[in-house]
């Protein structure tokens, strides 16, 4: 158990009260009297048709349903991202889940990726809850914020590379509107390629940096920041054990530990 302090009550940004869309049932929530750059970041986002193949299949995913899931109104809308607008950490996903995040419309909410990742963000101080069912559930993140490569579901969970091109522009202005970031947390490899490409579109790096996935990886960056790389919390992973909880909550206690650490810290990990 960590003795990182549990997660207070943060930013509403990305929250059911505040962001777009709010409940199972797909109700819409009103946009705030005086919203946030990154509240409006999210507003424009969710009406993005840039990707007609993901939107046709979050549509159809919505119509066609899981038998499970009969009673729910799908957000089949791009994914909003979803935490603390002062957050220090960023974790990094490949793109929603049919019928986990295209369902309850916020990042890792609803399927098994999720009912993995919450708890180990519980007790390593970044959640205020362990698990994340719904946007009404009451969760909040403290100091984290959660995003992904595509916003939209992909066919198989694998996007095209021209989809992966058209949500870049999205990941590049959400990421400039993070004024506190330390730690990037790469959650697959695609996730972690889609944020070196960041790097170079922004200028940040003359070209790509030749950085090795592996999971536990970490990179320092320019301006003081961190990059950490984790297997994905996919079932495929979990399931088989390649992923176990105690390496995955190890990323994050280490995520915790850079994000605290003072400026010029050099990462001494490879």
């Amino acid at each position: 158990m960590s003795s990182f302090p549990r997660a207070n009550p943060a930013s509403s940004v990305g929250s059911p009260s505040a962001s777009p869309g709010a409940s199972p049932t797909g109700n819409t929530g009103p946009v705030p009297a005086d919203p946030t750059a990154l509240a409006l970041f999210n507003q424009n986002l969710i009406r993005c048709q840039r990707c007609s193949r993901l939107r046709k299949y979050c549509e159809d995913i919505a119509t066609s349903k899981r038998r499970a899931y009969r009673d729910w109104v799908y957000w089949a809308r791009p994914v909003p991202s979803f935490g603390d607008e002062s957050a220090r950490v960023l974790i990094l996903g490949l793109a929603p889940g049919a019928h986990g995040a295209n369902r309850t419309g916020r990042p890792f909410t609803g399927d098994g990726s999720g009912d993995f990742l919450y708890p180990v963000l519980y007790d390593t101080g970044f959640a205020s809850q362990p698990n994340s069912v719904s946007r009404n559930d009451g969760l909040r993140l403290d100091g984290c914020w959660i995003s992904m490569v595509v916003h939209c579901a992909p066919p198989d969970n694998k996007p095209k590379n021209s989809e992966l091109q058209n949500c870049a522009p999205y990941l590049d202005e959400e990421i400039s509107l993070l004024p506190n970031l330390r730690v990037i947390v790469c959650l697959g490899r695609i996730a972690f390629d889609g944020y070196l490409e960041h790097l170079t579109r922004t200028r940040q790096s003359e070209r790509k940096p030749r950085f090795k996935f592996s999971h536990g990886a970490e990179y320092a960056l320019p301006g003081g920041r961190f990059l950490i790389s984790s297997y994905h919390p996919s079932l495929q992973n979990t399931n088989t054990g390649k992923l176990t909880r105690k390496m995955f909550f190890q990323i994050f206690e280490r995520a915790h530990t850079l994000a605290d650490s003072p400026p010029g810290t050099r990462t001494l990990r490879p």
